[in-house]
């Protein structure tokens, strides 16, 4: 789309879905784009994908694509292998910087060079920080950003209002970010480990070949022993458990503290 006037960073989770709703229904759907960057189906849930497209259908607006040139073939897992690191220079996620930054910055250069389309992101009130940092960001790019789950007044709190439930994902997972996220806690790892051996094996090759770990001081390979022995003694959980409470758990069920505290994991920059 050319001179696109409302870009919505359109992740295929439930914050951006709102988002999606209530520009559409403030500013209608002329110039509107509901821009994705489609993740590789191992790592994104069918339901999530299912999902943006319910809501593109609701609005009357095609999803607009900016992807990685090899995102059908690739996950994240593959990008930071092939660049033999996890993280760019200044501290981004690669994955993220691969996969998300670099196909957004490409798609905004190419179709709004005059900088004159307002970006919505899904962030709400409680998220003051990450709003500040993707306000400077944005704007130090010369672009206007807006938050209408944080700022406006809002019209629609759940999509189910609508008939369209969330992704399934949300049963588990706070996010619809990838499974298997490499900024994510090792609360989300150990669902992983319980869930998706798949990812929590090519996760272990990752650390390998690359010859540094995806979280805090500990190894997959450290940490399996320790979900292996989480895993026997029943412990279960969804990101939705706090993760003091969770660790508490976990301290109480093996007699003594064998995971490195992660209650701060980092933000994940990825549009939520």
């Amino acid at each position: 789309m050319n001179n696109p006037k409302h870009v919505v960073c359109y992740s295929g989770g439930h914050s951006s879905a709102l988002v999606a709703i209530e520009v559409s229904r403030k500013f209608g759907t002329d110039g509107l784009v509901l821009l994705n960057h489609d993740i590789n189906s191992s790592v994104e849930a069918a339901d999530i994908k299912r999902f943006k497209t319910e809501v593109a259908d609701y609005i009357g607006v095609p999803i607009t694509y900016a992807n990685h040139a090899h995102w059908d073939t690739k996950d994240q897992f593959d990008v930071v292998i092939d660049a033999k690191a996890f993280k760019v220079r200044n501290g981004t996620a690669l994955c993220t910087h691969r996969l998300k930054t670099q196909p957004f910055e490409r798609w905004l250069k190419a179709h709004d060079p005059e900088k004159k389309s307002t970006i919505y992101y899904g962030f709400d009130a409680s998220e003051t920080v990450r709003i500040q940092r993707r306000v400077g960001i944005l704007a130090s790019m010369g672009y206007r950003s807006d938050y209408p789950l944080a700022f406006w007044e809002r019209t629609i709190l759940s999509t189910s209002h609508i008939g369209i439930e969330p992704p399934n994902t949300y049963g588990l997972f706070k996010h619809a970010n990838c499974t298997g996220c490499l900024k994510a806690s090792k609360q989300h790892w150990y669902l992983v480990f319980l869930h998706r051996k798949d990812i929590w094996e090519k996760a272990k090759r990752a650390e390998e070949v690359i010859g540094y770990t995806i979280m805090k001081e500990q190894p997959l390979e450290e940490l399996e022993a320790i979900y292996e022995e989480m895993q026997a003694a029943g412990l279960e959980t969804t990101e939705h458990e706090d993760p003091r409470t969770f660790f508490a758990r976990v301290r109480k069920a093996l007699n003594e503290w064998k995971v490195v505290e992660d209650f701060e994991p980092k933000p994940c920059e990825c549009f939520v």
